[in-house]
């Protein structure tokens, strides 16, 4: 009889878990693995760019126009960091790629962000020609030449006036820590501190921090609660919604190994359903709400700027409905729910990657 009832329960539970993934691998929310490249920026007004633009920066990102060689900010640059749009903020071509072509303006072999630049054919002066803009803000940045170096071939040849350089020295302070990596990788040092904090919820926490925990560059991870109104909560008092706090994830990372972007773009937002408010899967409850819980200001614009950047994706298709709000306390789960799913192989859990 005790034989029995062990596997009655037990094929209850399995019927319970496979429940779970069906809910979770809905058909209409297939996704395929995002490519933690795409990113989001807004292009002013006119009046407000003739504002905040020099006349020579106007002429040339909106009209056109062409700085004079060897007179221009960026063409002797040898420093170490990115050049940015500066109109939108995003993130075109690195000094890695930056070699002295002898024009008098910054070149290029290649862009930093491929998905950033869109080419288009210019007959303007009589000679054809590839003029090169950026996607978002679509500023006029130069023009892409077949006389490169290397393996490429390729001269972007770029106006300094269509540009903001990036330090490597500010790339984590301005938010660009996405870059900071590749940076550190060779030997170049940044602001990135050594250790970032940051807490993550998405539904039941066992199972995203047994997917956190495994990423390179994360240090530790430990589960608990966040976000509610209830001091020192248990458990039990997050049922029901009745604490107010998301059952969350706390995460130390190396910032110089893994960039705050790619841990929320290339996995925050696929290991959960962050379309479903207060659910995932059969777990239903504010405790259960997608959330991201910033602990520095930039942090929140980084989290903002992924967040717009997903749902402009197209990968999920509904809108996202993940909370971005100021850490607050984070009260430590009881022992038994850290790393549940390393204790408890095969255990409950509605988490896996799109």
């Amino acid at each position: 009889m005790k034989r029995h009832w062990y596997v009655l329960i037990l094929l209850v539970m399995a019927s319970v878990f496979n429940t779970c993934l069906a809910s979770c691998d809905n058909s209409s929310n297939t996704v395929t693995p995002m490519n933690g490249k795409a990113a989001v920026y807004p292009k002013a007004s006119t009046d407000q760019l003739k504002k905040s633009l020099t006349a020579e920066q106007f002429k040339v990102t909106q009209q056109c126009g062409t700085e004079p060689p060897f007179n221009n900010a960026y063409w002797n640059n040898h420093a170490p960091g990115i050049y940015v749009d500066v109109v939108s903020g995003e993130a075109l071509f690195s000094s890695q790629h930056k070699f002295d072509s002898g024009s008098g303006w910054p070149s290029f072999t290649r862009p930093l962000e491929a998905d950033h630049i869109t080419k288009k054919p210019d007959a303007s002066h009589g000679v054809q020609r590839t003029e090169v803009r950026s996607r978002h803000a679509d500023s006029h940045l130069g023009h892409l030449f077949e006389d490169g170096p290397g393996e490429t071939g390729q001269r972007f040849c770029i106006n300094s006036a269509a540009l903001r350089f990036i330090p490597a020295q500010q790339l984590w302070s301005e938010g660009y820590g996405r870059y900071v990596p590749q940076f550190e990788a060779a030997g170049v040092k940044t602001d990135a501190p050594e250790q970032e904090t940051t807490l993550l919820a998405g539904g039941c926490f066992w199972g995203m921090q047994d997917i956190l925990r495994k990423i390179p560059g994360v240090i530790s991870t430990q589960v608990g609660y966040t976000g509610g109104h209830l001091k020192n909560p248990r458990y039990e008092d997050t049922h029901d919604s009745k604490s107010g706090h998301a059952e969350s994830v706390e995460v130390l990372f190396n910032p110089r190994k893994l960039s705050y972007e790619e841990l929320l773009q290339g996995w925050f937002f696929r290991m959960h359903d962050p379309t479903t408010k207060d659910r995932q899967g059969n777990d239903r409850g504010s405790q259960y709400r997608s959330a991201i819980f910033f602990t520095t200001s930039v942090q929140q614009q980084v989290a903002e700027r992924v967040k717009k950047a997903v749902d402009a994706s197209g990968s999920w298709k509904a809108p996202l409905v993940t909370e971005i709000v100021k850490a607050g306390t984070f009260y430590r789960a009881e022992d038994h729910h850290q790393d549940y799913l390393l204790k408890n192989p095969g255990g409950y859990t509605c988490h896996y990657l799109r």
